[in-house]
């Protein structure tokens, strides 16, 4: 498996993780009736929990094309290329960091990890079309 895969594995299991901390810190928060039953009051997480929830729908709105990304990467045959390696990794750091720096509140550090992770999201999006 080349670095790029093993790096959108990664990132995979990151977003299980995003799932589980926002699921249990939000049900630490409401309890197990609410958490079991049919969810007709509409609560909203907030505190911790809040902050979780939105790391993850943060996650989720570049996973999708870090994905695709990698996955163009593999078809074109374009991987084991220095562009497409060091921005998957740097994609991966970067959003593990993110977790974190939300949970705890951290603004500016939260921040320069998503700016991270970006570069290394548009430096595999690069490597699909870039001549090697």
């Amino acid at each position: 498996m080349s670095i790029e895969s093993w790096a959108l594995f990664g990132a995979m299991v990151l977003g299980l993780a995003h799932l589980t901390a926002a699921s249990f810190a939000f049900k630490a928060q409401v309890g197990n009736t609410y958490t079991v039953g049919a969810r007709d009051e509409d609560l909203r997480p907030t505190g911790v929990a809040g902050r979780l929830d939105r790391a993850q729908r943060n996650f989720l709105e570049t996973f999708a094309i870090f994905a695709a990304a990698v996955l163009m990467l593999e078809i074109f045959h374009r991987t084991g290329w220095w562009l497409g390696e060091a921005g998957a990794l740097i994609y991966l750091g970067g959003r593990v960091l993110f977790l974190p720096l939300y949970a705890t509140g951290i603004p500016w550090l939260r921040t320069f990890s998503w700016n991270i992770a970006s570069a290394g999201l548009v430096m595999v999006m690069a490597a699909v079309v870039w001549p090697a």
